[in-house]
């Protein structure tokens, strides 16, 4: 079996439905990127793999076991840092610590957290309080959290959407560089296509809500590890670019619709792949936000 299986996974609100008929499954070391247009229900999927959602119907199961409420097997990173004020960075990842390793004393823990610390970058921070930091280490402090408990799956809603371009871009190196050293499990909600194919080895696409459904899993053909300043320099790179702006530009409204037929699974598809037909330039200018 897959590390992670989704199967049937639907969530209504009285008779509407946000999504139904959601099937999709992930291995164990993935990175996998979620894209749709607001409403399609991404966070309310990612919060179902959290535990902190309960599915209207369908299962979801992680290493042979099904979730069933919030586990410190999962590691959840918000748009917002979701950090305690009044607690240090360094008591910050302490306190998740100690909730994943209660018999370990002071010093076990504190060695613990000041290598998370250290591998975001916040060597100097530890004793500072979040009101002391930028939103860049804010962020850095609740990555660090997350990967300090050391879960099976990471879980990333948006969690650099707030950030300035060249922040952004930083943080999104340094998770790359500890995902490529940890071999983590990452399921990640963006409206970036750019960070997307920068990131992840598989991208789902969903169509619009309400009754949205996952249409398309499009494999990330660029070759591994992909730097920021020269990706772009590949073909591979255009013909995938291209396929998701025309998904979210043109094609995500047709299943709603009934235009286009809703996939029991959703087909894999190679956008990247040099036998694959690039589709057509997109040179409509839109905000992927709205």
């Amino acid at each position: 079996m897959s590390f992670l299986q989704i199967q049937g996974l639907a969530r209504r609100y009285g008779p509407a439905a946000v999504f139904e008929g959601v099937n999709f499954s992930m291995e164990r070391g993935e990175f996998v990127c979620i894209i749709g247009h607001s409403g399609c229900g991404k966070t309310t999927i990612l919060n179902i793999l959290a535990g902190l959602d309960v599915a209207s119907e369908g299962v979801v199961v992680m290493d042979n076991r099904e979730v069933a409420g919030p586990s410190l097997d999962r590691g959840v990173v918000f748009q917002g840092h979701a950090l305690m004020p009044w607690l240090s960075a360094m008591s910050n990842i302490s306190f998740a610590v100690k909730s994943r390793w209660p018999d370990w004393n002071r010093i076990q823990v504190q060695t613990h957290c000041q290598k998370f610390l250290d591998l975001v970058g916040l060597t100097g921070a530890e004793h500072k309080k979040p009101a002391q930091l930028s939103g860049g280490m804010k962020q850095r402090v609740g990555i660090a959290r997350a990967f300090a408990i050391q879960p099976k799956m990471l879980l990333l809603d948006e969690p650099f959407g707030a950030l300035d371009a060249l922040t952004r871009g930083t943080i999104q190196d340094e998770l790359l560089r500890i995902c490529a050293a940890t071999h983590q499990t990452v399921f990640m909600i963006t409206h970036d296509v750019d960070e997307a194919i920068l990131l992840a080895d598989r991208i789902l696409l969903m169509s619009n809500g309400p009754n949205a459904c996952i249409a398309e899993a499009v494999e990330n053909t660029l070759p591994k590890p992909r730097d920021r300043h020269s990706i772009h320099h590949d073909p591979q790179y255009y013909r995938i670019r291209n396929h998701l702006v025309d998904f979210l530009v043109n094609r995500s409204r047709l299943y709603q619709s009934g235009e286009a037929a809703r996939p029991a699974h959703p087909p894999l598809v190679r956008p990247g792949a040099e036998d694959a037909p690039p589709p057509a330039p997109v040179r409509k200018i839109v905000n992927l936000r709205h």
